[in-house]
């Protein structure tokens, strides 16, 4: 059975990471950089990524306000992160010898983190996998020896593999849509693992969209919704070179996603030695910070319905949880107060989330809008006053209202 929607949504981390992270490139270095695939697959022979840290990653998440990591089991280049008895392109035949998503999910059950796992369509190593139908098959090894049923076969295997072995399973993230359908492969997945959510790049249109690196127009999705953005513009795996995002970007887009009803991963990517970028932890801490002074405020709500008139243009959602109007401020705030021109009552109580702050409550007419005719100050409105916009100006802003009955 196909489950109706999220539990709730919610903020997760992504990770890219594979062998590909020792070219300091990119997670498809091989096709972007038109690597010779010999020279390229013998890399994994130098895999030893000793200072990989599970529980400091669950943990970074975690402390993050996340809940949930979606690992790369398997990328483009076939190279599979895990125990796979299906081919020897695997972890266990590195230096390193250690099945990562193992570590990766013993460390997410002991501090109670849900577990997703992705998995690539396209494999530039199992000559079996070329499908004309689809894209990114820049790579494929041999192009004549593709077979559409040897490969899903491949894929079944390889799916009840890591269904079977590593505990509850959250949500199946298939990447590039093969452009066929065989439903068989979902209802494999959801008999291995009931209840898990699968998204619609696979081999059906699934439970939930995907939009990645976009934030859609709109304040509420008309279906489950995971978007999904990297902390650097080029790269999902590592880059030596990333240009990364500003936390400021990142939170913007963490705030409407969600504030839409949508879950969101933001991604990182280790190292060729396991460890995570500098940059990209401190990313992480911020937005971390401002996630977690929202107190839930982006989780589990429901659109609220009221024309709701501000007067000035700085655009917001509202939602409603737990009987009180949350209204996220996405692109910050403009000026130190907000005022409606349109509200169904006097609040009964105001503050602004971001730093649990009492909002003052004004009710009165205002000399800047007027009326030209008479010149007469026009209200009056609901105003929350008793911040300063320039604290919060490097962060989205969420205020909370009760209203009177």
């Amino acid at each position: 059975m196909k489950p109706a929607n999220f539990t709730s949504n919610k903020f997760g981390m992504f990770i890219h990471w594979g062998f590909y992270s020792m070219t300091g490139l990119q997670e498809q270095a091989l096709a972007r950089f038109n690597l010779d695939s010999k020279e390229y697959e013998l890399l994994m022979h130098s895999f030893d990524p000793v200072n990989f840290d599970p529980d400091k990653i669950v943990m970074l998440a975690k402390n993050a306000g996340m809940k949930y990591i979606c690992f790369t089991a398997k990328h483009h280049d076939g190279f599979c992160m895990w125990d796979t008895k299906q081919t020897d392109y695997n972890i266990m035949h590195t230096p390193y010898r250690k099945d990562i998503l193992k570590m990766l999910a013993d460390a997410c059950h002991r501090h109670g983190m849900l577990l997703s796992v992705y998995y690539s369509n396209p494999d530039w190593h199992e000559k079996s996998a070329y499908n004309p139908l689809s894209s990114h098959q820049w790579k494929s090894p041999c192009p004549e020896e593709g077979n559409r049923e040897k490969y899903i076969a491949f894929v079944k295997a390889q799916i009840t593999e890591l269904l079977t072995g590593y505990g509850k399973i959250y949500t199946l993230f298939w990447d590039i849509p093969p452009r066929f359908e065989d439903r068989n492969i979902n209802e494999l997945a959801r008999k291995l693992m009931p209840g898990i959510l699968i998204n619609n790049r696979g081999y059906d249109e699934g439970d939930f969209a995907t939009p990645e690196r976009e934030v859609p127009c709109g304040n509420r999705f008309d279906r489950m919704t995971e978007a999904c953005q990297s902390v650097g513009r080029h790269s999902w795996g590592y880059r030596a070179n990333e240009d990364y995002y500003s936390a400021r970007f990142l939170m913007s887009s963490v705030s409407k996603i969600m504030a839409m009803g949508g879950s969101y991963l933001l991604n990182i990517g280790p190292k060729g030695d396991g460890s995570i970028p500098e940059k990209a932890e401190k990313l992480i801490e911020r937005i971390g910070r401002w996630y977690m002074s929202l107190n839930g405020a982006l989780e589990s709500t429901e659109p609220d319905s009221y024309p709701y008139a501000l007067l000035d243009a700085d655009p917001f959602i509202a939602v409603k949880k737990e009987g009180k109007t949350f209204f996220h401020f996405h692109n910050g705030l403009s000026v130190s107060a907000v005022t409606f021109t349109n509200a169904p009552s006097v609040p009964v109580c105001a503050r602004l989330v971001n730093k649990s702050l009492p909002l003052s409550i004004r009710y009165e007419k205002l000399p800047g809008v007027h009326d030209g005719k008479t010149g007469l100050a026009m209200g009056p409105y609901v105003s929350l006053t008793g911040f300063d916009a320039d604290d919060y100006a490097d962060e989205p802003v969420t205020i909370e209202v009760a209203w009177q009955e």
